[in-house]
Parts: structure tokens; C-alpha cells; sequence
């Protein structure tokens, strides 16, 4: 009792001389221990003769929630908003105090004081902050007693004169941060950071932005899709970048450095933020160098500010408020180590300086060091439990950190006391978004444009929003308002620019990704996506003009700089297309043609060193041009091709998901249309071949039943014939490699085979999307014999992939299934882990989520489905690999995974090549050319199993789903029967076969929607040849390219 005592004498001497720092320590140890209502309003008094109008609001606000009838708290926290140019929140503020007075204050001097502030304020006169605002008449004893402030403000002398505090606010000027000092420390930065710093570090002129640093919940993994294309490169969601910028967590509202305006008013206006006005004092007290240092650094003259810090250290090497202003200073200048350890320092003088917890959190979060980061902003919370600026700076530290689910809790928090933080609202609806909350997600993205329509980095998030929900109208719709905002808002034309391109419409993409350019040139993502565009519509020099441009650049993250390895790649593959641009079409060959350790280098997005040392480079441009001119009547479109274009783009669209995350891409379904037709064609022909063979043999085999005689099981083995010339592949000299590739006219139509029939889709894909790496997984280099294959995640971490995290419960259950059967699993490294003793399989069948899996197991595993074999009776290939990992901190990466090593390949060729002389024995024999489709049964049954093996088989780095379906379509068609329905929604078909153990299960779970839908016909007979109508590579990608004309 005695200390708290002489702690308020001590208090009360600092007040009279007006040494407001230091009362306001003393008060934070008394608030810290007693956590008295009155000591909260004396330092929200104290903090107001510094002019930290935010720190009155916050200590007003915590003493209105302990006490709704404090008429002290409502006065000064409306002199503060109204400081803050927010008159009408001051006004409201004011009013809801002068209710508590009329009916339930007896401090009648109180409820006149409010009277004549509310008058005043109404008659719109400018209310002066009067200091004696707070005054109470009580005796110096009474005031120790009761925790208040003795002897403050009992005449005007000791504050100066009304006069003098006018002069002073008018001749003083204000301390003011600029908005445009940035301080860019992040350690990654993707694209959806850039366009903000390039607006003097602000979005729309609003000082508290921060900038967002996407995580897209969407993986760039290696299974395929039916409109895949490569935007995933830059936008999901997967995290592009961990890192924070230090300037936006530094110019928020943080305390005495730097303090914000209203939200309206001269200061936003000016993208100033107002901190304090001196008033005219006979001394200069430490105080007023302290203010000094603090009005240097916001002006951003840091070496000038931490030179008075130093002074004030100096004679003072305890004083914490000098030691968070020169760290604040350091902090501003990047050198982040020197402003943690004045930080650090502060804390060790002051442990219960919470401004110091809360200024090295977010130093720390902006060395990416997020646990750190965490563990300071929740210490920080400890003395303002109730900040809703901690809690902002924490909720958008743990999304960052990826900790979801604590970052929807702090930012919901946040909401709830600061009902107006538009960056909070956008924060959270980008944390709600990646755990798959996508309703609540896009309810918080509109409420930060409820607060601000003006929001542009809210429209930025609910653009990437709807895009990633497979909403393009509403996404167009925030984009077209982004730019009647801003019409030089680089950020809105790449993200259009990648809309467009996610769509199929490349040469749209090209002219929004070339305006963003103009404003912003050294944006890579930019640079490499219009270079993908070019590549992709045949514009060959300019894709090689950007591809060398990306590489030029000087980059600051290896998000970037993988781009920049792609870029390479993806540069070599323009350049040998341009070589094959006058060739005939089966002559783009990748797979047969381009060197295995190159293709698997570009798969995984390696550093192209060793690529550079070890194979053949691509000619330039140029020797192409000089071989042949790319000749313009191959881009004419005739009535011939026009008439194949429209049956292609009719029969293409029916690949479509309705599934969230999968946009309908026009270039996609043209591809998939041409691809299914020639398919068609070239195994009708086959097939007739077949017949042909099969009446002949019956003849003069009269045991044979229904063409079921033995057939050589071949497949196709050509040498790639490279027309480049000498030196023109990627390639090894050292072997000629084999290829399925090359199916023309030219070959016995009877020794056509499955991996020939769906090379014909895969070199569709190939062409129609370059920057997406598809090839077949055993003609990479030597990694194929340990086992390369896919990945496609339903959860990482916490974030649940918008795209496969509808078919979490589904692979849960069948992945118990499994284990339940086998009693084991395998570890990570593939050691057998038994479970068939203590109870685990029992608590594997209650197990309700893959955190209840894990626990059992107790370590990261993984369990392979199985597929039973139609070839070879009573046996089970190896089908997907369920694994489960834990994430350090992040919670778990459940996935599906295609291994792809020989032994397996083995099997599934030897299983394809069965399906496949089931199906044409089927077709070929006296059901052939039947226009029955009840005789024409086994027929799509054989085509369905075969599917099945398929997408079980996995056999590409990516685009199995999309070239199972298609080859599907045109077998289909073949077969005289043409499928006019739609993919159930919500249903992906190879997720289907994958999760379906038996070929039988899956023919059942998917005629129950296709048969319905397919027509007999033989109107495709009269479609004109593909292979002919678009013979050269050339006139292909002419086709696939006037989709967006």
C-alpha cells in the first residue's frame, strides 16, 4: 500500500511538471497491477497532452467496457475522434455520454460539459480540446485514495492559457507520416503485391492498407484437370510469398510514432497521418526532443531521428519510448535486427510496455520469423487485451503464418470491436476462404466494401475470390469496377489478364497484361504470363522477346526467380514449336523429341544449370524463319474449317466440371472437340481394318468366336524424326528416342495401340497450353525409375484446396477401407508400419478425420488403393497412393498420389493393351457399325474400363483427367455414339475411378449419367478430316487461337 502510494505522490509530480511520458509508465505499472477504471482514464488524459489520440480512444473504450457510465472516458475519446477530423463518431460518442448523464449521473458539471460540447459541436463550431476536460473536485488525499490523478488541470496555469493552447494548434505544425515512405522488406513477392507498393505503398489512397500476400489454397501440383491451365503459376492459391512488409505494419495505427487520421479529412486526403501538435512551453523537455525524433521519423529522416534518440539515450539508456521511436526509426531504414534489439531493450527496461511487444512482433513478422511474431503480438495482447489493432496485426501475422483457423479467430475479434476495419474484414475473408468457409468469406469480402466501395485491395481479393469459386461474371464485375476507380491500376489489368487467360482467350490476356506492363514494366508474373500468351496463339517472337525479358530482371524472391526457370523452359519449347510450325501436325512431338532430363527439370521447375551443361539448346528464332515463312494462308479460316471448328467447340464443352474451381476455357473445349474427332476418325479406321481382318479370318477359321482370335499386341516403336536440323532438339545426341506420337496415314492402321490413341490427345494438350508441362512419364530421364509421379492435395495445412476438398470424406473412408484390409501401412520411408495389434484397426474404423488417422498411426504414412485386374484374374494392381503428412505447425498434407515406376508401368501397359483388344473385339466383330445401342452394351462397357485403367494409371506429369475424358468422347464416337449431357455437378470423373476399387463399380457409378445422354449417330462420318483440314502445327494452333478472335 505504502509503494502505490508514494507511486501516485511520484505520479502527481510528474503530472504538474508535465512530464507526461513518464506518468504515463507509472500509470501502466498501476494499470497493469490494480487495473483501476480511474488510472485507465488518467493515462488516456496523459496520453491526450501528447496528442496519441488513438492510445486516448483505446484506454476509453477499456474503461467504457469496465464501466458504461464513465463520463470522463466519453469526453475525452470525443475530443480524440474529433482531432482525428472524425466529427461525426465524435459527435455520437458524445451523445450516447450525455444519455448515461440525464439518467444516470449525479456529476452535474459532467453532463454540462457534454451539453456544451454536443451544442457547440451541432452548431458547428470547432471544440476546442479543452484540458480541463477531465478536471474532478476532489481533495489530493481523496485522490490518492481513489486512484485519480492528484492536482491535474486544477487551473488553467498549468496547462497555459485557452489563448495560448489556440495559438498553439495553430501555429505548430502537425507531425505527419507520409504515406508514400515505403519500407519494402519483404523476403517474397508475388504478383498481387506489386501493383499496391507502385501506388505509393497504398491502395486508393488509404494509408492502412496491407497489402495482401496470397496464399491460394489451390496447389500448383501435377494431376490434371479438365480446364487446366498455367495461372496457377501465379495465383493459387498456393502461398506465393510468407514474407510482410514492414512499411504497412509500420505506417498502421501503432502508437505514439505513427497514428492515424479519420477516416475522412485533410490529413487522408493529403495520405498524411496526423501524430501530435506541441503546444508553446517555456521548456524543452525530453519530452519535446522525444516528440522531435518522433515528427523526424515520420517525415522520413530516419538517420536525423535516431541521431536524437541517441542523445536521449545517451543521457537516458533506460528509456523505453526512445528506444521503440530509434527502433521504429531502424525499422523504417530495414535494418530490422538493430530496431528488434532496441525493441528487445525497451522490453528488458519496461516489460510492460506493450507497444514494445507489439513493434518487434511486427519487425519479427517482417523477417518472416512468424512464431515469434505471434508469441509478441500475444504478449502485446496481455496489456491491451481488447486492441483490435493487435488483434489485426495478429490475425493477418497467422494467415500469413498460414494458421487459418487462428487467424479467422483474431480477425473476428478484431471485427467485433472495430466494426469499421475494412483490412480486417478483407483479411478475414481471405482466411476464411482458404478453410473453405466460402460463404462467410465473400460476406466479410463485401462488408470491407460496405465500409470503403472504394476498397481497391478488397476488389483485388473478392476478384481472385470468385475466380477461384469458377464465378468469371462476378469477377469481371470487380475488375471493371477496380479500373472505374483507378484506371491505371496495373493490379486489375494482370489480374484480368489472368482471368482471360484462365478462360482460353489469350489474345484478350495479351491486351490487359500489355497495359499493366505499361505501368509497371518490371512485373514479372506479367512479363511470363503475355509471353505464354504469345507462345500459345503462334506470336513466336514476342513469346521469346518476354521469356528474355523475365530472365533479365533482377528479382527479390524465389517465387520469382522459379519463374524465371520456367521461363527458360518455356522459351526452349516456343522456339522448337516455331521449328515445327510449316510441319505436319504428327510431327510435334515432345515427348519423342525433347530430351528426358530437360523435360523432367522443367516438371519440377529445377534450375536449368544442369539442363544448360548437358543437352542440346534450341536454334534461334530466326534459323526457323529462315528455313520456310510461316505461311499465312495455313491461318486462313475457310468455310472447311470453320464448319470442323463449330463441331469441335459443340463436342469440346462436354469435358466441362461444374465443379468450384474449374473455369470453363473456350481454347480448352476447342482442343478437346478437335482432339475427340480425330480420335474418332483414326480409330474408326483402325476398326474398319479390324473388321475386315476378322470377316477374313472367320472364313477360314470357322471355330473362332466373334473375332476373339489371337492378335499381336503390339505397339507402335518409331524413331522420332526430328526435322529441325542438325543441333535443332533439346535433345541428346547419345539415343534416338521412341515414340507414341506419330500416327498418321502413313501406318497399318491395325497395328494402331492405346498409348498411340491417347498420344493423339495428348498432343492436343501439348499444343493447346504450352506452359503447362505434359508429357509421358516414362520418357523423363532416369527419375523414372524411382517412382516420379503425381501429387493433387485435398488439404494443406489448414487450407482445403477449393478444387479437391469436395472429395475429402470419400478418399477418408476408402483410405480406412484399406487399411482396415490390409492391416498395415507404409512410413515415409516405405518401412511396413503394423496395425493389427492394440485396438488400431478398431479406432481406425471410428476414426472421423485424417487428425484422428494420424494419431493412430502415429507418424507420416501413406496406403495405396488397389484396382482389380480384368488381364490377369485374381490380381490387384497398385492404384493410388492415400498419404498423410504432417505439416510442422500447419496441420496435415492429405493427398492422393500416382507413383509411376517400372514395375507398375508394367502392369497398367499390360492392362491398357487387354482393355484396348477387349474394346476392339468388342466393336470389330458382328456388332460392327451398329446403330443399336442396346447391342452396342459391351461395347461402352469395354470404353469405360478402359477409362478406368486410365485415370488409375496416371501415366502423365499432368492432364491424365482431361485426355482420359476426351479419349472417352472419341471412342465413344467411334462407336457411333455421341455423348450430348453434361458432367453431373459436382462430379469429377477421375476422382471417380480413383475412389472406385473395382473397373465393374465404376462403370455403374458413371453410366447412371452418361448412357442416359448418348445418342446413336453417324453424323460425325460427315465431319471433314481433322488431320487433313489442320495438317501443320501452324494451322493448328491458328484454330485453337481464333477462339478469342
Amino acid at each position: 500500500m505504502a509503494h502505490a502510494t508514494s507511486e501516485r505522490v511520484k505520479l502527481a509530480r510528474l503530472c504538474s511538471s508535465k512530464d507526461w511520458s513518464k506518468a504515463i509508465r507509472i500509470l501502466d505499472s498501476l494499470v497493469s497491477h490494480s487495473g483501476a477504471i480511474q488510472d485507465i482514464c488518467n493515462r488516456a488524459f496523459c496520453y491526450s497532452q501528447l496528442e496519441l489520440h488513438k492510445h486516448v480512444i483505446k484506454d476509453c473504450d477499456r474503461a467504457l467496457q469496465l464501466d458504461p457510465a464513465r463520463l470522463q472516458a466519453y469526453i475525452l475519446k470525443g475530443h480524440a475522434l474529433s482531432a482525428l477530423e472524425r466529427k461525426t463518431d465524435a459527435l455520437f460518442v458524445w451523445e450516447q455520454g450525455y444519455e448515461y448523464a440525464l439518467h444516470q449521473s449525479a456529476d452535474l458539471r459532467l453532463l454540462l460539459e457534454l451539453k456544451e460540447l454536443l451544442t457547440a459541436k451541432k452548431q458547428g463550431d470547432n471544440v476546442l480540446y479543452e484540458t480541463n476536460a477531465s478536471r474532478t473536485p476532489q481533495s489530493e488525499s481523496e485522490s490518492l485514495s481513489n486512484g485519480n490523478l492528484p492536482g491535474i488541470c486544477e487551473n488553467e496555469d498549468r496547462l497555459g492559457t485557452e489563448a495560448e493552447l489556440r495559438d498553439g494548434t495553430s501555429d505548430k505544425p502537425a507531425i505527419l507520416l507520409k504515406s508514400t515512405d515505403k519500407f519494402d522488406l519483404r523476403n517474397e513477392l508475388n504478383s498481387e503485391d506489386r501493383e499496391y507498393n507502385k501506388s505509393d505503398g497504398q491502395v486508393n489512397g488509404s494509408p492502412d492498407v496491407i497489402d495482401k500476400l496470397s496464399y491460394n489454397s489451390e496447389s500448383c501440383n501435377d494431376s490434371s484437370d479438365t480446364s487446366e491451365s498455367c495461372d496457377k503459376v501465379f495465383t493459387n492459391s498456393g502461398e506465393s510469398s510468407d514474407s510482410i512488409d514492414v512499411s504497412e505494419i509500420l505506417r498502421k495505427p501503432s502508437g505514439k510514432l505513427i497514428f492515424p487520421p479519420g477516416k475522412n479529412g485533410a490529413a487522408r486526403k493529403n495520405k498524411n497521418f496526423c501524430i501530435a501538435r506541441f503546444s508553446k512551453t517555456n521548456s524543452i523537455s525530453v519530452d519535446f526532443r522525444l516528440s522531435q525524433g518522433i515528427a523526424e521519423v515520420n517525415e522520413g529522416k530516419y538517420a536525423h531521428a535516431i541521431s536524437i534518440f541517441d542523445q536521449i539515450l545517451k543521457e537516458d539508456p533506460a528509456y523505453p519510448e526512445a528506444l521503440i521511436g530509434r527502433g521504429t526509426a531502424y525499422a523504417f531504414k530495414r535494418e530490422l535486427d538493430a530496431a528488434i534489439a532496441d525493441f528487445s531493450k525497451a522490453i528488458q527496461f519496461n516489460p510492460s510496455t506493450g507497444e514494445a511487444w507489439k513493434r518487434r512482433g511486427q519487425a519479427r513478422a517482417a523477417l518472416g520469423e512468424f512464431l515469434e511474431a505471434i508469441e509478441d503480438l500475444t504478449k502485446a495482447l496481455e496489456f491491451e487485451s481488447n486492441s483490435a489493432d493487435i488483434l489485426h496485426e495478429r490475425g493477418i501475422v497467422n494467415f500469413k503464418f498460414k494458421e487459418f483457423d487462428a487467424a479467422v479467430e483474431d480477425l473476428s475479434a478484431c471485427v467485433q470491436l472495430d466494426r469499421d476495419n475494412k483490412s480486417a474484414y478483407t483479411y478475414l475473408g481471405l482466411a476464411l476462404s482458404s478453410i473453405g468457409e466460402y460463404k462467410r468469406a465473400e460476406e466479410a469480402h463485401l462488408k470491407s466494401l460496405q465500409i470503403d466501395k472504394n476498397f481497391l485491395e478488397a476488389l483485388s481479393h473478392l476478384t481472385q475470390f470468385y475466380q477461384d469459386l469458377s464465378k468469371p461474371t462476378k469477377a469481371h464485375e470487380c475488375l471493371n469496377q477496380m479500373l472505374q476507380i483507378d484506371g491505371r491500376f496495373a493490379r486489375a489489368y494482370h489480374l484480368r489478364g489472368l482471368l482471360f487467360h484462365a478462360m482460353g482467350e489469350h489474345r484478350k490476356a495479351i491486351h490487359d497484361l500489355s497495359v499493366g506492363l505499361s505501368i509497371d514494366s518490371a512485373n514479372v508474373e506479367c512479363l511470363y504470363l503475355r509471353a505464354s500468351c504469345y507462345h500459345a496463339v503462334g506470336q513466336y517472337k514476342d513469346a521469346v522477346k518476354d521469356y528474355d525479358a523475365a530472365l533479365d530482371l533482377e528479382l527479390d524472391s524465389m517465387d520469382k526467380f522459379v519463374l524465371q526457370c520456367l521461363a527458360f523452359y518455356q522459351k526452349e519449347i516456343a522456339l522448337y514449336t516455331a521449328s515445327k510450325f510449316n510441319s505436319e501436325f504428327c510431327w510435334f512431338d515432345i515427348d519423342g523429341d525433347i530430351d528426358p532430363l530437360f523435360k523432367e527439370y522443367w516438371c519440377k521447375r529445377l534450375h536449368p544449370k544442369n539442363v544448360c551443361e548437358k543437352v542440346y539448346r534450341q536454334p534461334p528464332l530466326r534459323e526457323s524463319l529462315r528455313k520456310g515463312k510461316f505461311r499465312k494462308q495455313e491461318l486462313a479460316l475457310t468455310k472447311q474449317k470453320a464448319a470442323l471448328i463449330q463441331v469441335a467447340d459443340s463436342i469440346g464443352k462436354k469435358i466441362q466440371y461444374d465443379c468450384p474451381g474449374f473455369l470453363p476455357n473456350r481454347r480448352q473445349h476447342r482442343m478437346a472437340g478437335f482432339a475427340a474427332i480425330e480420335i474418332a476418325q483414326k480409330v474408326s479406321k483402325a476398326w474398319r481394318a479390324l473388321q475386315t481382318e476378322w470377316k477374313y479370318s472367320n472364313k477360314n477359321n470357322s471355330n473362332s468366336k466373334y473375332g476373339k482370335r489371337a492378335r499381336r499386341r503390339g505397339k507402335i516403336n518409331i524413331s522420332s524424326q526430328n526435322r529441325g536440323g542438325a543441333g535443332c532438339s533439346t535433345s541428346s545426341t547419345l539415343e534416338t528416342s521412341s515414340s507414341y506420337g506419330i500416327v498418321d496415314d502413313r501406318l497399318s492402321s491395325r497395328s494402331i495401340s492405346w498409348q498411340d490413341v491417347y498420344s493423339i490427345a495428348v498432343r492436343w494438350r501439348q499444343i493447346s497450353e504450352p506452359c503447362d508441362p505434359v508429357v509421358w512419364v516414362n520418357k523423363l530421364s532416369e527419375e523414372f525409375n524411382s517412382g516420379f509421379g503425381s501429387h493433387t492435395p485435398m488439404i494443406l495445412g489448414q487450407a482445403k484446396v477449393v478444387r479437391y476438398f469436395p472429395n475429402y470424406e470419400r478418399t477418408l473412408d476408402i483410405a480406412k477401407t484399406v487399411i482396415e484390409e490390409k492391416s498395415y501401412v507404409y512410413s515415409k520411408t516405405d518401412e511396413i508400419i503394423h496395425l493389427s495389434k492394440d485396438g488400431k484397426l478398431e479406432e481406425i474404423a471410428n476414426a472421423n478425420s485424417i487428425s484422428d488417422l494420424y494419431n493412430v498411426v502415429g507418424e507420416d504414412f501413406w496406403s495405396s488403393t488397389w484396382c482389380n485386374s480384368t488381364a490377369f484374374e485374381g490380381k490387384q494392381l497398385e492404384g493410388t497412393r492415400i498419404t498423410l503428412v504432417k505439416m510442422e505447425g500447419h496441420g496435415f498434407d492429405f493427398a492422393i498420389r500416382t507413383p509411376c515406376t517400372p514395375a507398375r508401368w508394367e502392369d497398367y501397359d499390360a492392362e491398357m493393351t487387354m482393355a484396348w483388344e477387349t474394346l476392339c473385339n468388342a466393336y470389330c466383330g458382328e456388332n460392327y457399325g451398329s446403330t443399336d445401342f442396346e447391342v452396342l452394351e459391351n461395347v461402352r462397357n469395354a470404353i469405360l474400363k478402359m477409362t478406368y485403367y486410365w485415370y488409375n494409371f496416371m501415366p502423365l506429369s499432368r492432364g491424365s483427367a482431361v485426355v482420359g475424358f476426351v479419349v472417352m468422347l472419341g471412342l465413344l464416337l467411334a462407336a457411333n455414339m455421341k455423348f450430348t449431357g453434361s458432367i453431373p455437378q459436382g462430379l469429377q470423373v477421375d476422382w471417380e475411378a480413383i475412389l472406385n476399387l473395382d473397373p465393374n463399380s465404376f462403370v455403374d457409378s458413371v453410366k447412371s449419367w452418361l448412357y442416359p445422354s448418348l445418342k446413336v449417330t453417324t453424323s460425325w462420318k460427315d465431319y471433314h478430316d481433322v488431320a487433313s483440314t489442320f495438317a501443320t502445327t501452324g494451322s493448328v494452333i491458328a484454330a485453337l487461337s481464333s477462339s478469342d478472335d
